[in-house]
């Protein structure tokens, strides 16, 4: 099932390239490159094979936690502890369908505000400190969730109201999904919250 997530870029890289055609002339970091951190706007990829459900969440902290630097104070660490928490109910926050049966086989949660540090191959030597800074300075935090459902036919629809209603900064999220009926990439808000599998 990993391979199938990992592919779900490739599958639908005609999409993304023409996202990054348009936006290329205004999204850029400092290093020149395209950058995918919107404030307000979340990324899901979601893959349902057989009985397997794939969802990989990736938002700006600023959207699920109102800030991206290091939580110092009790207060922002009260409420990155909080956050985490919500995230490590999917079953919840995704809220899929009982009749589907479905169960967590796994899930991950990422961010540099939980204390995870930046992997050493992103960054050279004498950008480690600078790019460690860049990083909080514009922290995201990734969702990793694999479930076992044991009757995956009662996944019409993937709802995400209840992300929207958790994390109100977040305005949009740019979803795509492998599902039996195909392949598809959409943008969807607060008030069309539901696509079809």
């Amino acid at each position: 099932m990993r391979r199938l997530l990992l592919a779900l870029p490739f599958a639908l890289l005609p999409l993304a390239v023409t996202q990054a055609a348009v936006e290329h002339d205004h999204d850029h970091d400092e290093h020149g490159s395209l950058s995918a951190h919107e404030h307000g706007v979340g990324r899901l990829n979601a893959a349902l094979d057989g009985q397997t459900l794939e969802l990989e969440l990736e938002s700006p902290a600023m959207n699920l936690v109102g800030f991206e630097h290091a939580a110092t104070t009790d207060a922002d660490k009260a409420k990155v502890a909080a956050v985490r928490a919500q995230l490590e109910k999917p079953l919840v926050l995704f809220n899929l369908p009982k009749a589907a049966g479905c169960v967590i086989a796994t899930q991950e949660l990422e961010s540099p505000l939980f204390g995870d540090k930046p992997d050493a191959d992103d960054h050279d030597e004498e950008d480690a400190k600078d790019g460690h800074e860049h990083e909080l300075d514009h922290s995201e935090i990734h969702a990793h969730y694999q479930f076992s459902c044991s009757a995956p036919g009662a996944l019409k629809t993937l709802d995400l109201a209840t992300i929207f209603n958790t994390f109100p900064a977040t305005q949009k999220i740019q979803v795509q999904l492998i599902s039996p009926s195909g392949q598809q990439g959409v943008e969807v808000t607060a008030k069309a919250a539901a696509l079809k599998f």
